[in-house]
Order: structure tokens, then sequence, then C-alpha cells
């Protein structure tokens, strides 16, 4: 038998009674361990917690006693194609009869240890109330087991989804994933005692509806997940209510308050992460960017559809650069610094929402995510903001620059890593060294108005190039066509710039 342990995320003044809600995602729920490293740095601790679909994954490493920060590196060095682990081969040929497409063994042979889930001591956790949702499919309903009476079998069925994972057989029922009635269990968190939700929730919700057998199958998912939780939404705004007249409800005199959070724009699906067009540390460093959001504005969701609302995204391209360089606290001079100091690493998501938006703009500026590893500092420190700006007009016009920040915490203060490409009218044999050449400058606070601290040069090397162009990728593209086009778009923008900055020499 295990011995009891407080998970790192229990805590807090009872009186606060705060819940965090672990919604499904597939294996994009590694969003989630970056909402959770934003939240345990911040301060945040929970009494409960409730885990439905992948949000179980995430739900089980944390109640086994790993640490935020520690989910957060276990998610990157997760290998996402042993996710998958196939069936006998002879089951194929008589795939009309087939219990599903895949089987759990990915799951428990390699995923949960990888994530450091022990069932034993997810049983043994003290100091937090903890569920797990599962369908129970003899009865068609959400049941949530509380962590002491996990058992392996139904942590597998509540992330077993049909069609793809087969259902589980326990306790005398049928069980599996519980993402056609609920993904998320607010009302079960609120009937506990919890007066204040965090919910993190990683399943898109625009109002376009795509062709593809893929894409509305994940529409029906959307169309289940997103339907329930609108309704157990009202619910709590209707409890409200009642508690505003100056009724008690389920126990509760105060009204309950429901925090989520949850990307922009839809994340990319399962099949784009397994084949890499994002990465974990992208999707971590996404969910402690949009959990940062959230944090600064203390701003409680509307109880209604809103919550979850995203953008639809255009048509778009993204790609991940890695530059490293020396970098030195207390100079201000990058160049000066680029010998002295301890190397530097700056690690980038660039997203391009709408290819046509982009190149339209005069400053072409797109979203930046990333991570720093700064030995002084500390490895893998995500960034709460960051821009992009790709040939932006400096007010001079034989001069524009290729634009990298990132904002970002380290001991309870802000930082902002202002970084330049400087692309200069000239011959053709500077275009290596100025498109490759980051020249950096570290401010305190949240933008480039604070003081500066420290100064740096950082590089792509020939193998960073060939690593960028393989992410490379349009986004949101519903055709191969359009895809094409989008990329040709971009190179055909990026090469055009080129040209009349080290060819034709044509002031901007």
């Amino acid at each position: 038998m295990n011995a009891e342990h407080t998970p790192p995320i229990a805590g807090g003044a009872p009186q606060a009674a705060r819940a965090l809600v672990l919604a499904g995602g597939g294996m994009r729920v590694a969003y989630q361990a970056g909402v959770v490293k934003a939240l345990f740095d911040e301060g945040i601790r929970f009494t409960f917690a409730d885990g439905s679909s992948g949000g179980t994954i995430n739900l089980a490493a944390l109640m086994s006693g790993i640490a935020p920060d520690d989910l957060c590196a276990r998610w990157r060095d997760l290998s996402v194609k042993k996710f998958a682990s196939l069936r006998p081969a002879s089951e194929y040929l008589h795939a009309a009869r087939m219990p599903a497409l895949g089987d759990a063994d990915g799951m428990v042979q390699y995923v949960y240890p990888k994530l450091g889930v022990d069932i034993g001591n997810i049983n043994a956790a003290i100091g937090i109330e903890a569920a797990f949702n599962v369908c129970r499919f003899d009865d068609k309903t959400v049941v949530p087991i509380p962590h002491t009476q996990l058992d392996m079998q139904r942590l597998v069925a509540a992330a077993s989804l049909p069609i793809f994972m087969p259902a589980v057989q326990a306790d005398g029922s049928t069980w599996t994933d519980a993402v056609w009635i609920k993904d998320a269990n607010l009302l079960s968190c609120v009937e506990r005692g919890a007066r204040e939700l965090w919910v993190v929730w990683c399943i898109g919700n625009t109002r376009v509806f795509q062709d593809g057998v893929f894409n509305q199958y994940v529409h029906m998912i959307e169309m289940s997940a997103v339907g329930a939780l609108n309704w157990e939404l009202a619910t709590i705004a209707a409890m409200n209510a009642r508690i505003a007249s100056g009724e008690t409800v389920q126990g509760h005199s105060e009204p309950i308050v429901v925090y989520v959070i949850r990307p922009e724009l839809p994340l990319p699906l399962d099949p784009d992460f397994y084949l890499g067009r994002i990465d974990a540390a992208t999707l971590i460093d996404m969910g402690y960017r949009d959990a940062r959001r959230v944090l600064l504005s203390r701003q409680p969701a509307p109880l209604d559809s809103r919550a979850t609302a995203t953008q639809e995204p255009g048509i778009g391209v993204t790609f991940r650069e890695k530059m490293s360089g020396g970098f030195a606290l207390g100079v201000s001079d990058p160049q000066a610094a680029a010998a002295a100091g301890t190397t530097l690493t700056m690690n980038a998501s660039i997203h391009i929402n709408d290819i046509a938006t982009f190149v339209a703009d005069p400053q072409h500026k797109a979203d930046l995510t990333g991570h720093i590893d700064f030995e002084p500092f500390g490895l893998s420190i995500p960034a709460e903001s960051g821009m992009f700006g790709l040939f932006t007009p400096s007010g001079d016009p034989v001069l524009t620059y290729m634009v990298y920040e990132l904002g970002f915490r380290h001991a309870g203060k802000s930082y902002y890593l202002e970084g330049k490409k400087h692309v200069r009218l000239g011959g053709p044999w500077r275009l290596w060294t100025e498109t490759t050449t980051l020249f950096c400058l570290l401010h305190e606070g949240v933008n480039t108005a604070g003081r500066v601290v420290g100064a740096g040069t950082l590089r792509l090397g020939m193998a960073d190039l060939f690593r960028l162009l393989g992410t490379f990728h349009a986004t949101n593209a519903p055709t191969e066509g359009r895809s094409i086009k989008a990329s040709w778009r971009f190179f055909r923008f990026f090469t055009a710039e080129l040209m009349r900055t080290y060819i034709l020499r044509r002031p901007h």
C-alpha cells in the first residue's frame, strides 16, 4: 500500500474551496500542463479536482504527486506516436466486427508511466478531493469516480474514445469515455462544495462546419462537449441568481465563480500533433500564455456559450525556430555581450493565422509563443506574451527588422526579451549573416519601455534552418491545393523582400 502524500497542486485556504477542472482534448492536453504551471506559479492551489476524457491523463499525473514543472518536462520528452497502438493484424481483416481501431497498450505501457502516473499514489493522495469521470455504458450515465477508488481499468476507460479505443469491462459494467455526455463535470465540483472553478478547455468552438469525415467526427465531439458545458454554465448562472436573491443553494450562500482558460483560436487536432506539425513544447507554451492572460485580467467567464467561443482562423502558416548565442546580464550592448555571456536559447513558434492579412499588413506582424533556456534564470521558461514581425519597417527606408519578442516571468518579476534581425540594403553576401543574427535586449517589465538589464546576440545555424523548414506548414487549409497556395504566398513574399533588399537594393 502506498504511503499517504499531498500532491503539489493541493492546498490553499480551505475557505477558497477552489476546483481544478481538466476537460478533454485528446493528445493535445499537453496544453493543460502549461496552464497548470501558470496557475501553480501564481500560488493557486486546489481543494477539489475533476478530470474528463483526455484531461484524466494530466489529473492522474498530478494526483500521483507530479509537480507542474515536472509534468511539463515529461510531456516535452514524451514520444506522441507511442500513444497509438494497433490491434492484432488479423482483426483488421474483419474491420466491421472490430472492437476498435486500436488498443490501450500504448497508454498503459508507455504514456502513463512516462507521465509518472501511479494508481497507488493516486489512491493515497490527501489534501485534495479528485474525481475521474467515466461513462458507465450500461445506463449511459457519467460516474465521477473518487480518486481513492480509481483503478487502472477505469482510468483507461476514461480516455477510451469509441471507435479508436475499445470499451473496458470493470466492476461488472462496461465503461468508456464520457465525452459524448459531458467533457467537464462542473456541477459535481459544485455539489462537493467548490465555489471557484478553474476550467481548462481544449476543444474548439467555432461557427464553421467543415467537410470531411474526420472533421465531422470532431464536430460531433464539439457539439456534445460544448453543449453539455453550456447547460452546466446555465445551471450555475441560475443557481447564482437564486443565491443573489438570498437563497442558500446546495450549501452555497455566495455566488459560484467560473474561470475558463482556453485558446483564442482552435488548437491543432491530434493528427497535426502526431505528424509533428505542432509539438508538446509549443502546446505547453500556448497553455501558459493563455493562463497568464486570464490570471492578469481575473475576469470570470460568462456563464453561457461565449465561455469557450474561439475565433475562426484564416488560412495561415506556422513554423518553429530555435536561436542560441551569448547573453549577459548587466550590459546593454548585444555584440559586446555575445562573446562573454552565458548561452541563451530562444525557442519560438510563429503563428501566422491569416497569410493574406499578414502580407497586407505594413508591419507584417504575427503571434509568437515560446520559451527560453538561460542558466541564470532556468530552463524552459515559457513566455506569457510574444510578437513576431517580418521585414517590419524601422523608420529608415534602407532598414527593416525581423522582430522576435517574448515576455516572461522569473522569480516573481516580469521581463521582456526584445530581439531584432537588422536587414539592411546591401550586397547579397550580407544576406545570410543579417537574416540569421538576432540582436537582443532584455528589459524589466512587460514591454520594451522598461530598463535594459541584459543583452546578447543569438544566431540561427544551418542545422537550425533545416529544422525550421521541416516544421513549416500551412494551417486551417481545407484542401491540399489551398495549403500549397498559402505556403507559396509566404515564400513569395519572403523572397521578394530579400530580392528588394539584397539584389535590387530598393528602399522600403
